[in-house]
């Protein structure tokens, strides 16, 4: 989340007189229990969508593997970074802290600098290539940071040979991403594509493995040109915090939440919503960052991973290519402490469909397929009432799912910066009060739930809050849905019958 100003009943003020000038605090009162929600038509929504009622989903493309047999996995030099200095390191942790009264996406890395492998030249004069049985040759270099929760590793690629494979895992890690030369190179052609420019889009960033190291396997043809291998890895993005591993035993945060953040497990009555919901880590300029996500079904049940998020989360496709997003990271019971040995996590990025700041909406669809067990979400693209009680499940600090229940107080126009109090016909934001739960830095871009009937539809995502353990009666700040549904979203979600899907009709 990132709002540097908050605004509650109507008036703008700087966050230190929010609580004085407006009324907000832990001593206010709870907010008044909404009225039930009468059904409302379904023309105006889209179901969720269970397809393990159905089929079952392709396995992702971004596939975890088996590592290489020891005896055939080549031997790798080792680039060296050592650890952070102190002050450095503490001024870090202490930034991605919670804030009460300034809400953000929670960065977790900070970019580092390789000398040694900042050209292809040099990644090329450390590498030391050996045939395979499979008739091929490879080499590997591993890099190190010294005190870092995980590095993902900048891969800066102009030119790969024909045939090339790329493998990224921990040195004592039990996985292996695999993705072939020809993805990494429609990846970076899709962020050129998209309008990126410089280094930033011709950079693919690796997966991380929770540790201090990452290794770089390359695999090319026998005969490939080594002049035709441009790649070098210029910068590393160093966790200076949990999480974690991309190996299934290590996805973990957990306690990073204040205390009186609500486990998901404890309410079974939003299970199915909950499996919709995704942590989002990502990299903009080697910095990564934590949000929240939520997958959204469309009209026809297609199956299509769009993926729902906010636009200060992502607002490029270069962003949106690093994206990775672990799945049922929720505890394994109520107040367990323990992750659900079920938590999955996606690699293979998205492709950003839309972005706008008015509602502060990102709107994509994954590149890989989501793993067996998820739920597309159901939404409500009509109004929404004052008043009207709404559901958050979001992972705050990046901890394990939380839940959050409250309801509208009003609308309102905002920007990263301020908010105003507006109409239900002219506010672009619904101002959500919690009467259970709160948010924090991560719960960006996680969305709001609406109950209709026995089942609950998404109707925006959050961008900002003032709301805490400490401040229970800040305000929460969530994009209209509907507004970006009507302006972009409807032309994947629910197309107007002979229109190509995502192109609006003429």
């Amino acid at each position: 989340m990132k709002l540097q100003q908050a605004v509650h009943w109507g008036c703008t003020v700087g966050v230190a007189l929010l609580l004085a000038a407006c009324g907000g605090g832990s001593g206010s009162a709870p907010e008044p229990a909404p009225a039930a929600v009468p059904d409302m038509p379904a023309a105006d929504r889209i179901e969720p969508f269970d397809p393990s009622l159905v089929r079952t989903l392709k396995a992702a493309t971004a596939a975890v593997a088996a590592p290489p047999a020891a005896a055939r996995a080549p031997k790798a030099k080792t680039v060296r970074l050592g650890p952070l200095a102190a002050p450095l390191l503490q001024s870090l942790q202490k930034a991605a802290m919670p804030n009460p009264a300034k809400g953000m996406r929670q960065q977790i890395g900070l970019a580092r600098e390789v000398a040694a492998t900042a050209t292809a030249p040099g990644l090329r004069g450390q590498l030391q290539w050996s045939p395979t049985e499979r008739g091929t040759q490879h080499a590997a270099i591993r890099f190190e940071a010294q005190g870092a929760l995980g590095v993902r590793l900048g891969l800066l690629v102009r030119a790969l040979p024909p045939g090339s494979t790329l493998r990224f895992y921990a040195q004592a890690g039990a996985a292996v991403v695999e993705v072939s030369g020809d993805e990494v190179l429609r990846t970076l052609a899709r962020n050129l594509q998209a309008g990126d420019t410089g280094d930033a889009a011709r950079t693919y960033w690796s997966p991380d493995f929770g540790g201090a190291d990452t290794t770089l396997e390359l695999e090319l043809p026998a005969h490939a040109d080594l002049a035709q291998l441009d790649i070098a890895v210029p910068t590393l993005s160093h966790f200076f915090v949990p999480p974690e591993s991309a190996a299934q035993p290590g996805l973990s945060a957990v306690g990073a939440a204040g205390s009186c953040n609500v486990d998901l497990s404890c309410r079974p009555d939003v299970g199915s919503e909950s499996r919709s919901v995704a942590r989002m880590l990502f990299v903009e300029n080697g910095r990564t960052f934590l949000c929240t996500g939520t997958l959204l079904n469309d009209a026809q049940s297609s199956a299509t991973p769009y993926f729902l998020s906010a636009n200060h989360c992502i607002s490029t496709q270069s962003v949106a290519s690093s994206l990775t997003t672990d799945w049922f990271f929720r505890s394994s019971a109520c107040n367990s402490g323990e992750v659900y040995a079920g938590a999955q996590r996606l690699n293979g990025g998205a492709t950003l469909l839309y972005a706008q700041a008015a509602t502060d909406t990102a709107f994509m669809r994954l590149n890989a397929a989501p793993p067996a067990g998820i739920v597309f979400a159901g939404s409500y693209f009509g109004a929404v009432a004052q008043g009207a009680g709404l559901a958050g499940i979001h992972h705050p600090q990046g901890d394990l799912q939380k839940f959050s229940e409250g309801s509208v107080t009003q609308f309102d126009n905002c920007t990263l910066q301020s908010c105003l109090a507006s109409t239900p016909q002219d506010g672009r934001f619904l101002n959500v009060g919690w009467r259970l739960g709160t948010v924090e830095s991560g719960s960006s871009g996680s969305g709001l739930f609406l109950p209709i009937g026995s089942k609950r539809y998404v109707v925006g995502q959050l961008m900002g809050s003032a709301a805490s353990c400490q401040n229970p009666g800040g305000a929460n700040y969530y994009g209209r849905f509907d507004l970006a549904f009507q302006a972009a979203l409807r032309n994947w979600l629910k197309p107007v019958p002979g229109a190509p899907i995502g192109q609006a009709p003429q």
